[in-house]
């Protein structure tokens, strides 16, 4: 008689599986709970019940009563171990984080200096500051910092414990920007982060960054390696050079705005930066070396667990390569003592490690993104690619089924990030998917290689640079295709019907046939059948519908183009533009779906980026142009394309006035000529427009200093529509949105800014004036346009529903 074992295969993986992963998703449910509520209270109730647990499996331990409950008991143990552990780092840890000194100081507005070190790679900010024009190097920075020390004017610093923070600073002239491992000093204004957040303050630096001290020995030489790298890639031409860097070292600095929205768009953005990926291209890279070289499998681990160590430190310690790293290292040490353990496990282990350590970690999207993509290759890779395997060669089979498991582990989340479905991921990672490692081993390859044998080092990264440009072009071709992505709903609705419709159609697909289940099968199909037919009725809604209810007559358009301010503004067959956004591409977007082919009165309120990134967008298409008060010459020269194109250009007066169509329009500020209040964020133009219905102002970027000078000079009074001021930031006067008790304030802000835009306050400020926020972040294009009963009432229209 043949007994099959496939069912108690299935049995034990099933078992595996549940021993590795619950421990660490009762490790990441505990962070959030704990990091949001009593972490005391989780805490003690956790090792109660574990005690308990544990007790009675001690008990039964001989008993043959309930054996399944008997088995499921040191597991269940386990899990309240886990739980009560991460409760109790969390409650250990969140006073340090959020010290009542800091409290204060971020409460009543005082500015703190605070000295500490850099813990992330220094991002690139488009708001707020200027260009020297183009090619120029950006001077405002984002990095993550922790706090070690805080001082109040001339008192003596006071000791901090860690805190992280999120500083957003200006960097001094002619300064690099600062690298991992750095010693830094900054005066900075606070503002106190959500408790489960992973930095505990966002701080604004009132001053140039100052530099104290350059990295550790035990991280210089790491720091020499990527800056060598960097310049050598920014020799490389195009989208290439800009994409290598993060390929090959997880720096990401030179990745353009488009770039980054068509690597996004075309489910390409995990290739942008290490992940796990890379570590274990690196460890194998080792592994066949020790192997060529004829070491033992210890001296082969120990070689790898040497070189991780070097990649980890040169690529700098993100949570992705954090939880990567660590799970190499428990698998190598398992390869090592003779039990090589399997990679769920590994990634178990590593995941309660991490968040033990650092429970905010479970907030996240990095982290999440990193260990679900991981979840996604190691259970989902093989089953899919023997199911695909019955229509297509083996290698195919695998080759789609890689970036299918990682795709479908991570949309769920994915849609929490931006409320869309990827519908030429797939294809894009497949033909993208091969070039990646190559990249990655042949650019780290130029970076050892460039301080020794520069000459060598730089026609190796030209090598490295046609994987990298290729990626890019996929990304680029694949983000301009139409479809590329599918609105879904938002939220975590939204995310919950994602992930149920996923795991149905796993189960349909991956399920062995019996005819025994033919019943379970058909109500699966039904209710397959059922979510497909909700998610066509809210495509339909979302997209066709809404797009067919768009108003033809709208007068203002508030575009989506990030973190930045488009406003269009138009009556009849004329319109005119209030700034450009921080790139080209979005706000040519918003031209082509609007059907706009003409700008007859260009207002650029002032020289950030965020602002006027996306003059090139209107080449040929400009009559007139209004632009604020320069403050340096590097401010003329960014208007170049315009009197290049023969535009005329006037630089605005407070009193200013025309008309557009049937609107009349006057510029409200600057008011002076010179002062503090004049240029820059105060001094940007605002604009007040009145006709057909609809009397609307635009704040430009005003802060509540300049707001309280407009208020006591104007008193502007009542209006329909306000363009809230600086993407809703905090720094803003409360008396001037009363009085102006407009019905729709528009709010240009981008996704996941890192700035806390729009801010509590201010939608605290537009709550009180009874004005309904529109947010381009969740609501995409929004159009304001008249009732047509002559009523005064308004017809809003946003692209998305938001939330």
């Amino acid at each position: 008689m043949t007994i099959s074992t496939a069912p108690a295969r299935a049995v034990i993986v099933d078992a595996v599986v549940a021993r590795a992963l619950l421990p660490a998703a009762t490790a990441w449910a505990a962070a959030l709970l704990a990091t949001n509520v009593a972490a005391w209270s989780i805490a003690l109730v956790g090792w109660g019940a574990a005690a308990t647990a544990l007790g009675l499996a001690l008990a039964l331990r001989r008993r043959t009563v309930l054996p399944r409950a008997r088995s499921a008991l040191p597991l269940l143990a386990l899990c309240l171990s886990v739980l009560a552990l991460v409760g109790t780092a969390v409650a250990v840890q969140a006073p340090q984080r959020q010290p009542g000194v800091l409290l204060d100081a971020a409460e009543h507005g005082r500015p703190v200096t605070l000295r500490g070190t850099v813990m992330s790679t220094p991002e690139r900010q488009p708001s707020p500051f200027s260009l020297a024009g183009a090619g120029s190097e950006v001077r405002r920075v984002r990095f993550a910092l922790r706090a070690e020390s805080v001082q109040f004017g001339a008192r003596p610093p006071e000791p901090l414990r860690g805190v992280p923070v999120q500083l957003f600073a200006e960097l001094a002239a002619d300064s690099a920007p600062p690298e991992i491992g750095s010693a830094v000093r900054a005066t900075v204004r606070l503002q106190t982060n959500g408790s489960g957040e992973p930095s505990a303050f966002l701080t604004f630096a009132t001053e140039p960054l100052v530099l104290e001290a350059p990295p550790p020995w035990y991280l210089a030489w790491a720091v020499a390696l990527r800056s060598e790298f960097r310049e050598a890639a920014a020799r490389l031409p195009g989208d290439g050079g800009a994409l290598l860097p993060g390929l090959a070292i997880g720096d990401t600095s030179a990745v353009s705005v488009g770039l980054d929205g068509a690597m996004t768009t075309s489910s390409l953005s995990h290739l942008t930066a290490v992940s796990g990926a890379n570590c274990a291209v690196v460890v194998a890279a080792a592994i066949l070396l020790g192997a060529a070289l004829r070491l033992s499998m210890r001296l082969r681990v120990a070689l790898s667990l040497v070189v991780l160590l070097g990649f980890v430190v040169v690529v700098t310690p993100e949570p992705s390569v954090l939880r990567a790293g660590l799970m190499a290292v428990i698998v190598l040490l398992g390869l090592a003592s003779g039990r090589p353990g399997g990679g769920v496990p590994a990634l178990g282990a590593a995941v309660v490690v991490l968040l033990s350590l650092d429970p905010w970690l479970a907030a996240s999207y990095g982290f999440a993104l990193s260990v679900l993509a991981t979840v996604g290759l190691l259970l989902l890779t093989a089953p899919l690619a023997a199911v695909l395997g019955r229509w297509m060669p083996r290698g195919l089979a695998l080759a789609l089924a890689i970036p299918l498991a990682a795709q479908l582990a991570c949309q769920p989340v994915l849609v929490l990030l931006s409320p869309t479905v990827s519908l030429l991921g797939v294809p894009a990672n497949l033909l993208a998917g091969p070039a990646a490692p190559i990249a990655t081993l042949l650019g780290l390859l130029a970076c050892l290689l460039l301080p020794i044998l520069p000459s060598l080092g730089f026609a190796v990264a030209q090598i490295a640079w046609l994987p990298a440009a290729f990626i890019a072009a996929v990304a680029r071709t694949v983000a301009g295709m139409p479809g590329a992505r599918a609105p879904w709903l938002d939220g975590l609705l939204g995310a919950l019907l994602l992930a149920a419709a996923t795991a149905l159609a796993l189960w349909l697909l991956l399920r062995r046939p019996a005819r025994s289940r033919r019943g379970a099968a058909v109500l699966a199909t039904a209710a397959l059948l059922a979510l497909a037919g909700a998610y066509g009725g809210m495509l339909l809604g979302t997209g066709v519908v809404r797009s067919l209810s768009r108003p033809a007559d709208w007068q203002i358009a508030l575009c989506d183009v990030g973190q930045g301010d488009a406003v269009l503004i138009r009556d009849g067959d004329q319109t005119a533009l209030i700034d450009t956004g921080p790139e080209p591409a979005p706000l040519a977007g918003c031209l082509a779906t609007l059907g706009v082919e003409r700008i007859d009165l260009l207002v650029l309120t002032h020289y950030d980026l965020d602002h006027i990134g996306g003059l090139t967008a209107l080449d040929g298409i400009v009559d007139t142009a209004l632009v604020g008060p320069s403050s340096r010459p590097r401010d003329e020269r960014l208007l170049a394309p315009l009197h290049d194109s023969g535009v005329p250009v006037q630089v605005a007066q407070r009193g200013q006035r025309g008309t557009l169509g049937g609107l009349r329009w006057r510029v409200l500020w600057p008011a002076e000529t010179e002062g503090e209040l004049s240029t820059g964020n105060p001094g940007s133009v605002v604009l007040e427009t009145e006709g057909a219905g609809i009397r609307a102002l635009f704040l430009a970027d005003l802060g509540e200093e300049s707001e309280r000078a407009l208020l006591a000079l104007e008193r502007p009074g009542p209006v329909d529509v306000v363009k809230v001021a600086h993407h809703g930031s905090s720094d803003q006067h409360g008396e001037l949105y009363e009085q102006l008790a407009a019905r729709v304030g528009l709010i240009g802000v981008g996704v996941d800014n890192g700035y806390g835009h729009p801010s509590a306050a201010l939608l605290a400020m537009l709550r009180q004036s009874n004005t309904h926020g529109y947010r381009s972040d969740r609501n995409g294009l929004v159009l304001v346009a008249p009732t047509r009963d002559g009523s005064g009432a308004l017809r809003v229209w946003t692209e998305r529903a938001g939330k």
